[in-house]
């Protein structure tokens, strides 16, 4: 997948959750998200940092004491950024294609899949993840290092794709749809490895 072509998805899928937000009701808006801790509106907020500079997360991140994650979820849950500016931010995304600092294009794909997945499911909404975007976001999760790596495979399981040429690992198949994989190893949803030995 090149870069137009995932500058292309990540458009699509902001243009997609900036609607989707503006839709709607506030008691929505506090609902809990799948993401552990956060509603939809600190999802929204996060969501609306994707661009953010230096100066911009670096207070969090001292409050954090350099934490990846403890500063990603200060951030977000300190944003006090209105509904309206959540949504209006999101959508102005389209015209920059600017990246948060230390990462590439495939962190963003990664971020906006999974978290449209993390207000769309609890709220009953069905919205499919391209396969093909499921299996480059897998594939980048898995090789990420350091507090970015979200999930440690077990050994002796390969993960296979049943709907597109995929796998990864080395030993008993465990086969699921692509975007199943994608959220189990985001953590969202449990794959069917849990009773085998890490």
């Amino acid at each position: 997948m090149d870069s137009d072509e995932v500058w292309s998805h990540i458009d699509r899928e902001r243009a997609y959750l900036a609607d989707l937000l503006e839709s709607l009701p506030p008691e929505d808006w506090e609902r809990q998200s799948l993401c552990d801790g956060w509603t939809v509106r600190d999802v929204g907020a996060h969501v609306s940092m994707a661009e953010a500079r230096v100066r911009d997360i670096l207070w969090p991140a001292i409050r954090s004491g350099f934490s990846y994650n403890g500063m990603v979820r200060r951030a977000a849950l300190s944003n006090r950024a209105s509904h309206d500016e959540i949504v209006a931010t999101i959508r102005g995304f389209a015209d920059t294609h600017r990246l948060a600092p230390f990462i590439t294009e495939l962190e963003p794909l990664l971020d906006v899949m999974v978290h449209v997945q993390d207000i769309c499911i609890p709220l009953g909404i069905e919205r499919e993840i391209p396969v093909d975007v499921a299996a480059v976001t897998a594939t980048r999760m898995l090789s990420l290092r350091g507090p970015m790596r979200l999930w440690r495979a077990p050994t002796g399981v390969k993960l296979v794709a049943s709907d597109t040429d995929w796998s990864y690992g080395e030993g008993r198949v465990v086969e699921a749809p692509m975007q199943s994989i994608l959220l189990g190893i985001m953590g969202r949803q449990p794959l069917p490895i849990d009773h085998l030995a890490s």
